[in-house]
């Protein structure tokens, strides 16, 4: 047999002989390298996989840069303006999102999808796995043509290969599938897509000031992303020449980012986070590995000296110890990899909405390969320290009988203490930044909305413009809608809104102040809502000061708004905003005057620790207020928003009297995302919930696994210390002071390590600000909460070895030296 065989075979036999040891070193490294893994695999997803498009590196979203705006979108005019002056890109095409109703099941449901050029498939260079995708020709026509997505495809078609041809109503007009794209395709969110086709009110003057679609270019080979936005800058600025009058105050800039960093430009602080703490328990992990091994070799010191003594070679006794380390390590891996694998399944769900690229997140070749050779280093690295205690064993010293009951060399002691005190250390960034973000939390949960969430229940609808035509037709719809749901018993009030908490799609309106100059003129933006029905006591928002609006607030009245509080500040510091006055766009522009009849709270239409907005609202009576002068049947964002209910019962029960209460009105309407607001609000929170929910659990393992290294150094170090502890007994030591000795060895260790801990934490606290909410990431409180935390836990994990020594027979303790 060869010497590595039998080495493999004497190191599995002497494992086998400790089965608690080696048992204890595998789960430890499981823990570390499966959490390990499991985040590599959301990073690996998310950051690093290529975006599922022909060569995605090249491919570029870019707009306007509108003020201190940026990434703002295109005007539907500005589509064909890039399209024909842009030159650093080989194809270009727009596109915007949109929602459509889709009718012909049991309920009608609301389906995420996006309108786009026909050039925008050939420019992410993706196929469909059936049939085709839409023309130019076909898009100029408006041809009722869509495109699935392979997630519709199976929930709604079940996978049928002729599905081609098939009919599909969307928002009350017949389309026809042409295409199905492939699993992997992911864009913009969309389950179907259908053609731009823009309409000649998308491209009038009425339109000129909506920023609201993207467009997405392939860059041409040699052309760099800095090249590209430079040629976007170029062409912004023609746009801005061309502006018209009332919009000539505007000042435009090129806008470009690659769609692999648009995409997870939000997530990469997160994940990046993530990984360090996760690395934070790997390496403590290591660490209490190391420190078993290095104590499993000194307690075999002896053997080691008889092995040398008769000729057994240094490296022999190196390549066992990594023999050793590898075995426990592979066994750790492949434990971790099958727990990283579940965490995955898991996570996925868990995980909040708004990280991209979900889908990406899985366990692959990479994901596992990554898992071995973490396993591979890791056995390395925690055999090194046993491996040199092995073969720097001193012959004679460790062959006399009395060297049993030494304390061992000081270089093994000082690196067993040196080990355990890194864990500390590093355990206490993990600590603090865990604290300092449940302490964010808290202060977040604190803030107040503005508004009161419960007994609110919401849905989100979009009137299909293929039915309601006219304003009277929307108008006719909000008031039955309102007058029947208030009619019901449990309802307290009812109301529409295009502004609500928790909502994804917050628009935004540039206006100017009455008696401000064009030429003095700074672009400011504000939320806006357009509100029906009893909005204001629906969702619980105070009344600051002037009326609500009334029925009489309609077209041909004079148009009034409602002021939110930081509103009225901002606009009109120091003085009384009631009656004044304000219009949408720049003071060019020619829109109506409006009067502030009311100021209302601020409120968090996101979480609650982002800063709060401006806010103005206005009625759907008075459209207006946002388009001023338009042509019969235009219509407004007063054809789609968010139903709200206030009723007296759990919000839970009144889902059904919603539904059919609309149903009534409009059987065929669909209603998305019918829920409380508490559940809307814990949905936009949910990113600031995970962080610090996961942060904490890996604070929590690095804290455990860091109490198990003080225990175990500290455990050793009194069996190594049994004749000493005989002998001061024996001589008139006191028991009390006995375990005063051990305690304080132990504290002394963890006081060693928190003082590096606190210097780390000091030192990657940039890395913490951002994910923080009012709270410092060198906050003195949560520093010294740590460390007393830290310190309790360090003398708890000392208790019972104390215990052990100081009830210890010294004469048995004597004899058995």
């Amino acid at each position: 047999m060869s010497n590595p065989l039998r080495e493999l075979r004497f190191t599995l036999r002497l494992l086998g002989k400790s089965p608690g040891f080696s048992l204890t070193i595998v789960l430890m490294l499981a823990l570390g390298i499966g959490a390990t893994t499991a985040i590599f695999s959301l990073v690996e997803g998310v950051l690093f996989r290529p975006l599922p498009f022909r060569d995605p590196g090249r491919l570029v979203q870019f707009g306007d840069h509108l003020g201190d705006n940026p990434g703002i979108g295109v005007t539907a005019r500005e589509i064909a303006t890039y399209t024909k002056s842009a030159t650093a890109f080989s194809s270009l095409a727009g596109y915007i999102n949109a929602r459509y109703e889709l009718s012909g099941g049991d309920v009608p449901a609301m389906v995420q999808a996006t309108r786009l050029n026909a050039a925008m498939f050939p420019t992410l260079g993706v196929e469909p796995i059936l049939g085709r995708v839409f023309t130019r020709e076909e898009e100029d026509a408006h041809a009722p043509l869509a495109v699935i997505g392979y997630g519709l495809w199976t929930t709604r078609f079940h996978r049928d290969p002729h599905v081609l041809g098939s009919a599909i109503v969307l928002n009350r007009r017949t389309y026809t599938i042409i295409g199905v794209m492939p699993r992997s395709f992911e864009f913009n969110e969309a389950r179907l897509w259908t053609p731009l086709s823009l309409t000649p009110e998308e491209l009038s003057d009425a339109e000129e000031g909506f920023w609201g679609y993207r467009l997405v270019g392939r860059m041409k080979p040699g052309v760099s992303i800095t090249q590209a936005a430079q040629d976007t800058d170029r062409v912004a600025r023609q746009i801005m020449r061309d502006f018209p009058p009332a919009m000539s105050a505007l000042r435009l800039r090129g806008d470009a980012q690659t769609l692999r960093d648009l995409a997870v430009a939000e997530a990469r602080p997160l994940l990046r986070a993530l990984f360090l703490a996760v690395l934070v328990v790997l390496l403590i992990a290591c660490g209490n590995v190391a420190t078993l091994l290095l104590v499993r070799a000194i307690r075999r010191r002896r053997e080691a000296a008889i092995r040398l003594a008769l000729g057994a070679r240094a490296r022999v006794m190196v390549r066992e110890s990594l023999a050793e380390g590898l075995a426990l390590s592979v066994a750790g891996g492949l434990l971790g990899l099958a727990a990283a694998a579940a965490a995955i399944r898991l996570a996925v769900h868990w995980l909040p909405e708004s990280m991209p690229r979900i889908d990406s997140i899985r366990m692959d070749p990479a994901v596992a390969g990554f898992a071995i050779l973490l396993a591979v280093a890791t056995g390395v690295l925690c055999s090194l320290a046993p491996a040199f205690a092995a073969i720097r064993t001193s012959v004679l010293e460790n062959l006399n009988d009395g060297a049993r009951t030494s304390s061992g060399s000081s270089s093994h002691a000082w690196l067993r203490s040196s080990l355990v005190a890194a864990e500390i250390a590093v355990a206490l960034v993990l600590l603090t930044s865990a604290l300092a973000l449940l302490r964010s939390y808290q202060k977040m949960l604190a803030v107040g909305p503005g508004f009161r969430p419960d007994h609110v229940l919401m849905a989100d609808y979009e009137l299909p413009k293929e039915k309601y035509t006219t304003k009277i037709s929307i108008d006719t719809f909000n008031r039955e809608v309102i007058d029947r749901l208030t009619a019901k018993p449990g309802v307290t009030s009812a109301a529409l809104s295009s502004l609500v908490p928790g909502s994804d799609a917050v628009a935004m309106a540039a206006y100017t102040i009455e008696g401000q100059r064009a030429e003095g003129w700074k672009l400011k933006f504000a939320q806006f809502g357009l509100v029906y029905g009893d909005y204001f006591h629906s969702l619980g928002i105070p009344l600051l000061e002037g009326r609500d609006f009334t029925p009489n607030d309609r077209t041909g009245a004079p148009p009034v708004i409602i002021v939110s509080q930081s509103m009225a500040q901002h606009s009109w510091p120091g003085q009384d905003a009631l009656g004044k006055r304000m219009h949408v766009g720049n003071p060019k522009k020619p829109m109506p005057w409006a009067t502030v009849i009311g100021v209302v709270a601020d409120i968090k239409i996101g979480s609650r620790d982002e800063p709060s907005a401006d806010q103005w609202y206005c009625s759907m009576l008075q459209p207006e207020i946002l388009l001023g002068d338009t042509p019969p049947g235009h219509l407004t964002t007063q054809s789609a928003g968010s139903i709200v209910l206030r009723s007296t019962l759990p919000p839970e029960q009144m889902v059904e009297t919603l539904r059919s209460t609309v149903a009534s009105v409009d059987p065929r309407l669909a209603l998305n995302r019918v829920r409380p607001l508490t559940e809307a609000v814990a949905f936009a929170e949910a990113p600031r919930r995970f962080n610090t929910g996961l942060i904490g659990v890996f604070a929590l393992a690095a804290l455990l696994l860091a109490v198990t290294g003080i225990y175990a150094v500290v455990a050793f170090s009194v069996s190594l210390r049994t004749q000493e502890i005989a002998i001061r007994m024996a001589l008139g030591a006191q028991r009390a002071g006995i375990a005063r000795l051990v305690l304080v060895s132990g504290a002394k260790l963890a006081l060693f390590g928190c003082g590096f801990g606190v210097v780390g934490s000091i030192a990657v606290s940039r890395l913490v600000r951002s994910f923080l909410f009012g709270v410092s990431p060198i906050d003195p409180l949560i520093y010294a909460a740590s460390v007393i935390l830290m310190m309790s836990m360090a003398l708890l994990a000392s208790v019972l070895p104390a215990a052990r020594a100081s009830s210890a027979d010294p004469v048995e303790a004597l004899r058995s030296v």
